[in-house]
């Protein structure tokens, strides 16, 4: 039996790149996945994927795939979503809060000024997208008095990447699940951020391809990236643990867990740490730092 039969996941943002990966390993795990996000029909998107392509490779995996459309800027279609998981199923075990919205212009070097003021859109999709679905989620997990939590975030949050907007986003995103964590302790229900280096998702490919130079930077060198896969290999073991309430509150590095429960790359490759090159999360686990305090 694969480790996540009967298990119920719902992973945002998932008709491409990490998201896709994500969902993708967990139903690998016989898990049940809600995918959601906006791209509905081939072409929608300048990059390739739809949330019904990444429901059905996980159904030839083994898993369960949901296809939803969900603009994670919308209440009201989160709140649908969470409803129909409800009915349906009865319970969640995961959520990967991944849906991010991501500027064209991320990558480019100019400063924050000469960028539009419509890059705040990260907030909106990238923070407050991850309170709502944890909002809903909860809900339901409490009920349960079990469940996993996780935010999919990076280096970025105490090292600089791409510009003010992105950093600031992904710092809070790792301080919101810590507090999470602190609050939903008392049901069983664990809540953490991880960080990914660089991930070849299909963005990544295209910003590479566009600009080589880009590979001798740091944030966006190849050696050492991950598949997209990798970081749901990571969250299938943590959901698959039953002592993962001694991680809850913490942000850790995705490389560092998967050397802890022995996961490598669809490749073989361990994928290293890149602590030493550009830093090391600020919020340990609650159960290893005193809890709230």
């Amino acid at each position: 039996m694969t480790s996540l039969a009967g298990k119920v996941a719902v992973v945002t943002g998932a008709s491409r790149g990490i998201g896709k990966g994500i969902a993708e390993a967990l139903g690998a795990e016989g898990a049940t996945v809600y995918v959601t996000g906006r791209t509905v029909s081939p072409g929608e998107h300048a990059l390739p994927g739809t949330v019904a392509e990444t429901a059905a490779e996980i159904d030839r995996r083994g898993g369960n795939g949901v296809a939803v459309h969900v603009d994670h800027s919308e209440d009201e279609q989160v709140a649908a979503l969470f409803e129909r998981i409800a009915r349906e199923q009865g319970r969640i075990d995961i959520l990967v809060n991944n849906a991010f919205s991501l500027p064209e212009d991320l990558t480019e070097p100019n400063p924050f000024w000469d960028k539009p003021l419509s890059n705040w859109e990260m907030v909106d999709v990238g923070v407050r997208s991850n309170f709502v679905a944890a909002w809903h989620a909860a809900k339901i997990m409490t009920t349960h008095r079990s469940g996993l939590i996780v935010a999919i975030s990076g280096y970025t949050g105490v090292t600089y990447t791409y510009g003010v907007i992105f950093g600031m986003c992904k710092t809070a995103a790792d301080r919101m699940a810590r507090d999470m964590a602190i609050e939903l302790e008392p049901y069983n229900v664990a809540s953490m951020s991880l960080w990914q280096g660089l991930t070849m998702t299909e963005r990544a490919q295209r910003n590479l391809a566009r600009a080589p130079e880009m590979t001798n930077e740091a944030v966006t060198n190849p050696a050492g990236a991950c598949s997209p896969e990798f970081p749901g290999r990571v969250i299938a073991a943590l959901a698959a643990d039953p002592a993962v309430m001694r991680r809850s509150g913490g942000t850790f590095i995705t490389a560092e867990v998967a050397a802890d429960y022995g996961v490598v790359d669809i490749d073989g490759s361990t994928i290293p740490s890149l602590r030493a090159q550009r830093g090391s999360p600020i919020w340990d686990a609650i159960a290893q730092s005193g809890g709230g305090g």
